[in-house]
């Protein structure tokens, strides 16, 4: 399985992103799908997860930090997860992984300038 995230890159704060997630390989079993972010020095948080709460329903988690501000959506007949990124703060700039457990992708760089 593999999981290729686009979408990061400069933006001033107040402004706004889309990260995008494709998946590829043996999906069949991927149900739940999410994103996190690395700091330099700081913890992994995870950001948003989109997880099946059974027949066709999924619902949302997010970190406090960023509810309000992100929303993950996801399009499951193209395997992707977006995550929508508003009002973005210098706090908000780390590296961002798709996941769909127990598979991550490599990274795209978010970096907010105050």
């Amino acid at each position: 399985v593999q999981l290729q995230a686009s979408g990061g890159g400069l933006v001033q704060a107040g402004g706004s992103l889309r990260l995008s997630c494709v998946v590829s390989g043996r999906t069949l079993r991927i149900v739940n799908m999410g994103w996190f972010r690395q700091a330099p020095g700081k913890e992994r948080e995870i950001v948003a997860q989109s997880k099946w709460s059974g027949g066709t329903t999924y619902y949302e988690d997010y970190l406090d930090s960023v509810k309000g501000r992100f929303t993950i959506s996801r399009d499951n007949a193209k395997n992707s997860v977006f995550l929508q990124m508003n009002s973005l703060k210098p706090e908000d700039t780390a590296v961002y992984y798709c996941q769909a457990p127990p598979y991550r992708g490599q990274g795209t760089q978010v970096t907010v300038s105050s």
